[in-house]
């Protein structure tokens, strides 16, 4: 651990050396420092060993690859990434940061890299919902204040507030919600984890949410090169293979 950090500390350092944001920039320090959580599975996290591992490391990781430069990793928390980002810290985020409008005002982003959509999930043996709108006057296990418990109240459900997607799935296995809307990537995730666990999709919605490696704005060439590297690994199949592991399909569509 000690030699990984002293490895890190070191490209640190020499990316710092460089302004921060351009292509020209990381080809000269020869890094690119990557902006991440750290505490998110199965996209940032640690494991037993104390590795930073996860889907958007791998992805960060194989970007650098095609620049033929060193990735290095920069943690901290989700609400100050893209602040970190405009502050210099480093020259990408890649940590599921959606693709909105308000974002792409003050900064440029990747194509697409991973999409997810609303789901609807409920015990396996469920007859009685099927749809979005067989939900109204049912019990969804959601958090209150999500975007999912949103959905969930407009389709008429009494909602059974939780603190999570884990809470959420208890409850309906254990019958004290008859179903949740929830994100399908961290079904997958479950699933991957628990295979026989007796829940399944019914329903999901047709608009998908996207997220794009974040880069400083006006960044023409770099955000070429990502989407080239991006294009590379999907074609050559290391982008399959990174999505098969850590959650048992293809979640680039």
């Amino acid at each position: 651990m000690l030699r990984r950090s002293l490895l890190t500390l070191t490209f640190a350092l020499a990316a710092g050396s460089a302004l921060a944001g351009s292509l020209q920039d990381i080809q000269s320090a020869k890094a690119l420092r990557i902006g991440t959580e750290g505490t998110y599975a199965p996209f940032t996290f640690h494991d037993a060993s104390g590795k930073l591992v996860g889907f958007d490391v791998e992805i960060g990781e194989a970007i650098a690859r095609k620049l033929g430069v060193e990735p290095v990793f920069v943690e901290g928390k989700w609400d100050g990434l893209i602040a970190g980002l405009a502050a210099d810290r480093y020259d990408a985020v890649i940590n599921q940061v959606g693709i909105t409008e308000e974002r792409k005002a003050r900064f440029d982003f990747s194509d697409p890299y991973i999409v997810s959509k609303a789901v609807l999930i409920t015990k396996d043996g469920n007859s009685d919902i099927k749809s979005f709108a067989d939900l109204k006057g049912k019990r969804s296990a959601q958090s209150l204040t999500s975007n999912f418990g949103k959905l969930a109240e407009a389709s008429g459900a009494t909602l059974v507030g939780t603190d999570g997607f884990d809470q959420s799935i208890q409850l309906v296995l254990t019958g004290r919600a008859d179903a949740t809307i929830n994100d399908n990537l961290s079904f997958l995730d479950f699933k991957k984890q628990k295979p026989d666990a007796p829940v399944a999709i019914v329903a999901s919605e047709d608009e998908a949410s996207a997220s794009g490696v974040i880069v400083q704005k006006d960044n023409p060439d770099l955000v070429a090169a990502i989407n080239k590297a991006l294009a590379e690994i999907k074609a050559d199949g290391t982008y399959q293979t990174i999505s098969q592991k850590y959650f048992g399909a293809d979640v680039s569509k």
